[in-house]
């Protein structure tokens, strides 16, 4: 989608940095809105960098604005190129594009550098020799002010001297940092002194071994946002007390930077947290290397890449962030909502197929032997254009297990001895005898059926129950990855506890002896379909033709819904 495009449009939705937005624009301060994404290419992305980039390419194309995707790789020691190619698919395919506008802060490496340089002549950064534990004990506490490091006085030649020494290489990591000269006794401990450069003698994904000195994220990223013209640069609430750091290096360098394209507003929205699921990068990247998932792309994982492997769509994951809107303050919103949000989607475009997971054999004793015909199901309730499909029917049968209960409870309407159930799509079927084999397991149901009763013939008679089924000749092995919540608790990290100590046992089920219906044999991989009362169910990427593999999206069941309802 081209942001550039188009007159200024008011946006669909409205929220406290749409409104601020707009009201820049009305008052001239801004000719247009111009946003960033800016990801750690340190991992994959997750449900929450979706809310982020729904935010920032959201709020560019209402107003006609432009959004910047920019790499923020300045810790060469935890970057890779796999994950600078994972957040550019990502991002595509939730819908966005970033128009040519694709950056890295290793973009401005020379002009970083430079300005700590003008920063230090100015007498507003110095090179402290401290080492990293000295520096904490320095900075003080919440309810005590910093000390001033015994190396802040030095003069601006030393400063500048050690300074070019570092970025020669003369010293080992750890030896200096350049820090900017603010207050020790500030309030706020993020403008005691704060940290600019370090030492690092890592290879950069990008610049190779040309630097072995990295800025931090804290002052890279004000200048980075003031170079593209940025005019509102939209964070989440942990970097509420970064802000006035964030002014401090701007406005210090404004003068002396004629680079600077914008004087780049902060603006702080409370980040999306999911019960259920854990968000921090350093927890998904254990889980990774500790085999405890199958990566990065594993259907349990809330990364984008699983989400989009267990089957989710983009249309719902932008509508979940719609939903549930752009606040000040932090909460914790409930994974059912999600949930709910892609079965609403995936209802109206799922294609409809039958699947038993679990099968048992049923022989239609009444049922001509050798005899195929062909029942006509529905592709889709929701969707007429959708049309409909031949199922094989035959004499021998497989139902699901759970399907049927040799001694049902009261109110059980499916299949049990005696008792008949309607076949979907099909006939009327009563069970007359079971099979078992010599542990006492049953293996067979011996049935008959109602040749009158097929769904839609002239016959009424009507049944309780209904179940799916397929023809045992004509059904399709495959395998089926019944997926669950990857944690046990709401707050997996609740009292300070690992979250990897909470994960949830039943998270992942392989059902390998599943059967699906013929026209499923061959699906390709992403397509998703509804398995009539099983839930949503996607064709994995390990598919091939004549041995598929299903993983199971979300169930049927609408627990969100439930909710709303009792409320």
């Amino acid at each position: 989608m081209d942001h550039d495009a188009g007159a200024t449009a008011a946006p669909a939705a409205t929220d406290f940095i749409r409104d601020i937005i707009a009201d820049d624009l009305r008052t001239g301060k801004h000719a247009r809105a111009h946003t960033r994404f800016p990801p750690e290419p340190n991992g994959y992305l997750h449900i929450g960098h979706a809310k982020a980039i729904c935010l920032n390419f959201g709020v560019a194309a209402e107003f006609a604005g432009v959004c910047n995707l920019r790499f923020d790789d300045t810790n060469p020691t935890k970057e890779d190129v796999e994950y600078v190619d994972s957040i550019q698919e990502d991002v595509r395919w939730l819908g966005f594009d970033w128009a040519g506008q694709m950056f890295y802060a290793s973009d401005y490496f020379e002009l970083l550098y430079q300005y700590a340089e003008q920063l230090t002549r100015d007498g507003k950064a110095y090179v402290d020799s401290l080492t990293a534990d000295e520096i904490r004990a320095y900075r003080g506490t919440l309810t005590e002010p910093g000390r001033n490091s015994p190396y802040r006085d030095r003069g601006v030649e030393e400063n500048l001297d050690l300074f070019r020494r570092m970025r020669a290489g003369e010293f080992a990591d750890g030896a200096h940092v350049l820090r900017a000269k603010i207050d020790m006794a500030s309030p706020n401990i993020n403008m005691r002194d704060p940290t600019l450069y370090r030492i690092r003698h890592a290879t950069h994904h990008r610049t190779g071994d040309a630097w072995c000195i990295y800025p931090t994220y804290d002052y890279a990223h004000p200048i980075s946002d003031a170079l593209e013209g940025i005019t509102h640069s939209l964070c989440t609430l942990e970097f509420e007390d970064h802000r006035p750091l964030y002014d401090w290096c701007v406005d210090n360098l404004r003068h002396a930077a004629r680079e600077f394209a914008s004087r780049p507003q902060q603006i702080e929205f409370a980040r999306l947290n999911l019960n259920y699921t854990v968000m921090s990068k350093r927890k998904l990247l254990a889980l990774v290397e500790q085999k405890l998932v199958n990566g990065w792309d594993d259907p349990r994982m809330p990364t984008i890449a699983g989400l989009r492997r267990r089957g989710y769509t983009p249309e719902a994951i932008r509508d979940f962030c719609a939903r549930i809107g752009v606040a000040k303050k932090e909460n914790v919103i409930d994974v059912a909502l999600l949930e709910h949000t892609v079965r609403e989607d995936l209802n109206r475009r799922a294609l409809r197929g039958l699947a038993v997971l679990r099968p048992l054999k049923v022989v239609i004793e009444n049922y001509p032997e050798g005899t195929v015909e062909q029942v006509q199901a529905v592709n889709n309730p929701e969707d007429s254009s959708a049309g409909s499909r031949s199922l094989p029917f035959s004499r021998v049968l497989y139902i699901d297990q759970d399907d049927f209960m040799e001694q049902p409870p009261k109110k059980f309407f499916r299949l049990s001895p005696g008792n008949e159930v309607r076949l979907r799509y099909g006939y009327i079927l009563k069970c007359e005898s079971v099979v078992k084999d010599g542990s006492g397991a049953i293996t067979e149901l011996r049935c008959t059926y109602d040749a009158e009763s097929l769904n839609g013939a002239t016959a009424t008679r009507r049944v309780k129950g209904t179940i799916h089924w397929l023809s045992a000749a004509h059904a399709v092995q495959a395998e089926v990855r019944l997926y669950d919540r990857l944690f046990s608790s709401p707050d997996p990290a609740e009292g300070g506890r690992d979250p990897l100590d909470d994960l949830n046992p039943s998270s992942l089920e392989r059902l390998t002896g599943a059967r699906v219906e013929p026209s499923l044999a061959a699906a390709a991989p992403g397509t998703r379909y509804q398995f009539e009362r099983l839930g949503y169910f996607s064709v994995d990427p390990d598919s091939r033709p004549g041995a598929p593999v299903f993983n199971r999206t979300v169930t049927l069941k609408d627990t969100w819904a439930k909710i709303q309802k009792t409320q």
